[in-house]
């Protein structure tokens, strides 16, 4: 993939950056981390530039490790409902093999 151009203008400063990516998802990551810019400078009463860029980066990380987290509780859980259907079905298999055995003529 051809790298895209993206000028990140926040904060009072300005940077260029070049990715592997499509432009619409690096304006849209831009996008987002304005509005998130934005909220932790209205929830803090932050000014300092330096400062709300650090615990916006900190809130983003939280963030992420949660999110990591509900997906790791997400796939134990799978794994368990998988294990549990499997012993029901094997149950099953057992019951209907025993009835299949008392039915048949001695």
């Amino acid at each position: 993939m051809e790298k895209s151009e993206l000028r990140i203008d926040l904060l009072g400063t300005s940077l260029p950056i070049a990715a592997d990516e499509d432009p619409a998802y690096l304006e849209s990551l831009l996008s987002r981390y304005r509005i998130v810019i934005e909220n932790t400078r209205k929830n803090t009463g932050l000014t300092d530039p330096l400062k709300i860029a650090l615990l916006t980066g900190f809130l983003l990380c939280d963030e992420i490790e949660k999110i990591k987290r509900q997906d790791a509780s997400g796939e134990r859980e799978g794994r368990e409902v998988e294990k549990l259907t499997l012993d029901l079905i094997a149950r099953i298999d057992d019951f209907t093999t025993t009835l299949e055995r008392d039915a048949e003529p001695c």
